[in-house]
């Protein structure tokens, strides 16, 4: 097997969630699915039925304005130990490509390889996007789900039993205290009572 399935990069190259050209009048005509044995475009629910009917096909979602994999969906054909997975509703994604993130945090211990973004403790990349430049620029890390003695898959396995006690973002601090100067009301309000 290639250290990077075939259809990998493509399907990270493709543009999701646009209207189906051919089946744009009908309800399910948004294109958010990939088919692994073609990975050409994204196509919609109608074209899976008429032209991907017994391919092996992938569907992709939406989590905050960017595009996401079941984990489930994928876990069977590559290897994605490392990389960082969420829970958004009720389903454990990992997202397709990196984000834009606004300056890191400080103290944090956890950073994405390639691109920086804060990530929990057992993860290396932040997307399989980034996965993919770690695997090509250092070689340290494989999409191939057999290694040595079964090494490979057992690290994935682990990767997603830790993965799966984190929420889909780590906790939210407390609220600041309030300043020590701050007038507060005493007691309940009294209207003065109208005229008549």
């Amino acid at each position: 097997m290639s250290i990077v399935p075939p259809w990998l990069e493509p399907m990270l190259g493709t543009t999701f969630f646009h209207i189906c050209r051919t089946h744009g009048d009908a309800a399910r005509s948004e294109c958010n699915m990939f088919c692994l044995d073609c990975h050409s475009d994204a196509f919609c629910y109608y074209c899976r039925s008429s032209r991907h009917k017994d391919h092996q096909v992938i569907q992709i979602r939406r989590s905050s304005y960017h595009d996401v994999v079941r984990v489930g969906d994928v876990q069977k054909m590559m290897d994605i130990s490392g990389v960082q997975t969420y829970v958004i509703n009720s389903a454990r994604v990992m997202f397709l490509n990196q984000r834009p993130q606004p300056k890191a945090g400080k103290g944090i211990a956890q950073l994405c390889e390639i691109c920086r973004r804060s990530l929990l403790d057992p993860f290396c990349f932040c997307s399989l996007g980034c996965k993919l430049i770690g695997v090509r620029r250092n070689g340290n890390a494989s999409f191939a789900i057999e290694g040595k003695k079964g090494e490979v898959m057992n690290s994935s396995r682990e990767a997603l039993r830790e993965g799966s006690q984190h929420d889909i973002y780590p906790p939210t601090p407390p609220p600041p205290p309030p300043p020590s100067n701050s007038r507060r009301r005493k007691g309940i309000p009294h209207r003065a009572p109208f005229n008549s």
